[in-house]
């Protein structure tokens, strides 16, 4: 498709919604011996479409290329992990789901969710794209197909004669080059008394939040309330419920059905509906001062790296998520700044990020550094991290935390 046409109803894009340069791609993790070759940038730049509201990034790597060698698992956060087990345990009960149903998540990962079903003793299905992850998952024993979800997928589960009482879609709508497509094939696959759950940040909160780093090249979409049921009543789906979740800065967890189930809609549906046109989401112009909020953060962040530099304080980072590359090279930090990062997933530890080659290395490491600061990358997990790490605070060390304002907390 057009790079500056809309993925969802191909109206051309004439609105920025921000523009954050150039950057690498927020996975493509650097090996040592590659530290000096170069690596491709492409342009960070986030339009709007004016007609279906959808805030999307062009697509510059095939999908093949990101996933090939994708290193997120979702069982290494525990606070995740307890996510997953509440919401097994909520739709359990909400959708009655016993021995003789079925659920099937599309981009499953490493069975982090899907397990907690199987433990209630219900059918689980996995359809994860990533080998590294789907092989994790397949270790568990949880039944996982290494694919991308779309029509033909959907139209192949059911000649095999699966008939899910629920689909669980977290965080991959966004990531979808094609949302016709996968769309299109949650209403082949969902029968017409199921549900379909999907999480995803809502855009309203990263608005509010200037949460500019959640932006990144392999996150290709921002939805608003509105566009999704712009884009699900274009398939013959129909959003009856929404949830909104702390998660990831701020989400939605939307309940979706086929478009003649007997469902009627519930009263927070609307009155979400009611918040975005407060917010004016719908109306052009809407980001016109995103772009200045965005570059005022930048130099709050600098700032205090900057200070505390010349201050002979040391600053380490915590976390090597995809958000933490977005906003260290819009900032442009240096290893001179942050000499380093930790992370505790080991497929990642020994690896530099992707442009600004910050090492990778084990948690231990910050331990035995004992900086005065800890640079908290995955903010939206910043209780869990301080909890993992009281040593910090026995030390005198403090925590900075970017978001949704730059905070130093002890």
């Amino acid at each position: 498709m057009d790079r500056h046409r809309c993925r969802f109803c191909a109206r051309g894009l004439d609105e920025t919604f921000v523009d954050l340069g150039l950057s690498p791609l927020a996975n493509s993790f650097v090996s040592p011996e590659r530290a000096d070759a170069t690596e491709p940038t492409y342009p960070l730049h986030a339009r709007a479409c004016g007609a279906c509201g959808l805030v999307q990034l062009p697509q510059f790597e095939p999908t093949a290329n990101i996933f090939e060698r994708y290193l997120y698992y979702s069982s290494y956060s525990e606070s995740w992990l307890r996510h997953a087990e509440g919401y097994a345990a909520e739709m359990i009960a909400r959708a009655k789901l016993g021995a003789a149903s079925e659920v099937i998540e599309i981009a499953s990962n490493d069975g982090y969710l899907l397990q907690y079903f199987q433990r209630a003793g219900i059918r689980a299905l996995g359809i994860e794209p990533a080998s590294g992850p789907a092989a994790a998952a397949i270790a568990k024993g949880i039944p996982t197909q290494t694919c991308y979800f779309g029509r033909d997928v959907a139209t192949a589960l059911r000649a095999e004669g699966h008939r899910p009482e629920l689909i669980v879609a977290n965080n991959v709508l966004p990531h979808v080059p094609d949302i016709n497509d996968f769309v299109g094939g949650l209403r082949i696959l969902l029968p017409e008394t199921g549900c379909a759950t999907l999480e995803l940040p809502h855009l309203l909160h990263l608005i509010e939040g200037i949460q500019f780093d959640t932006i990144y090249h392999e996150h290709l979409s921002y939805f608003s309330l509105a566009t999704l049921e712009r884009v699900f009543r274009a398939h013959d789906l129909r959003v009856f419920d929404v949830d909104e979740l702390p998660t990831h800065g701020g989400s939605l967890r939307l309940h979706v059905c086929s478009e003649a189930a007997p469902r009627s809609p519930s009263s927070t549906l609307a009155q979400l509906r009611q918040r975005e046109a407060v917010a004016w989401l719908d109306q052009p112009g809407r980001y016109l001062d995103f772009q200045a909020k965005v570059a005022a953060k930048r130099e709050t962040i600098r700032d205090f790296l900057v200070a505390a530099k010349r201050a002979g304080k040391t600053v380490l980072a915590y976390g090597a998520p995809a958000k933490g590359n977005t906003l260290l090279n819009y900032c442009g930090i240096t290893r001179e700044l942050i000499p380093f990062t930790v992370d505790r997933n080991p497929h990642k530890q020994g690896l530099l990020l992707p442009g600004t080659h910050l090492p990778i290395r084990d948690p231990a490491a910050l331990i035995a550094a004992r900086p005065d600061y800890v640079f908290i990358l995955p903010w939206n997990l910043k209780d869990e991290i301080i909890a993992q790490l009281p040593e910090v605070r026995a030390w005198g060390g403090q925590f900075a935390v970017p978001a949704p304002d730059l905070t130093i907390t002890s």
